[in-house]
């Protein structure tokens, strides 16, 4: 059987609660933790397979470049689809193509918010195979992914804005 894409659901517990952090904060804070955290826990795994491909990373600069205002939006969603095209290109590396995938996502939280979940879903998988192959029973990836979800929320609560003023409006599709 082929590994799933992403892990976690939209009505898992530990996605329910990172959703309702993330409804509290602003696109900026919300951008920075997942530019953030996709830079140092899930990048890596992509950059361990494919040490010479700069797209991920890469997308995660023009993303931090856009939020200091350094370039535009139109120029950063160039970026994130190259990092896309390294997922689709790691097919054979189901850890390295969900981490790409997870960074793209993390990046296109400058376009939409709403892609913040993406973080959470392809980057638990790319955490789960990593850890523990392709070959596990599915509750093991779920507790995985509840884990690194675990983690991804205490990582957005020590950068998160109390009462924050400008909350972003976000509209879940999942």
């Amino acid at each position: 059987m082929a590994p799933r894409k992403m892990l976690g659901k939209a009505d898992s517990p530990y996605i329910i609660s990172l959703m309702r952090l993330i409804e509290t904060q602003s696109k900026a804070t919300i951008a920075n933790w997942c530019i953030g955290y996709a830079e140092e826990h899930i990048l890596p795994i992509y950059e361990s397979a494919y040490p010479g491909d700069t797209r991920p990373r890469d997308a995660l600069n023009a993303a931090r470049d856009w939020l200091e205002g350094k370039l535009k939006l139109p120029v950063v969603k160039r970026f994130i689809l190259t990092a896309h095209a390294a997922a689709r290109e790691a097919e054979e590396n189901p850890a390295a193509q969900a981490a790409a995938r997870a960074v793209g996502q993390a990046a296109s939280i400058v376009h939409v918010p709403s892609h913040s979940l993406g973080l959470a879903f392809y980057g638990a998988a790319a955490v789960a195979y990593t850890r523990v192959g392709i070959g596990e029973k599915p509750e093991v990836y779920e507790e995985i992914a509840a884990e690194e979800c675990a983690r991804m929320e205490a990582a957005l609560r020590a950068i998160a804005v109390p009462d924050e003023k400008n909350p972003a409006k976000i509209k879940w599709y999942c």
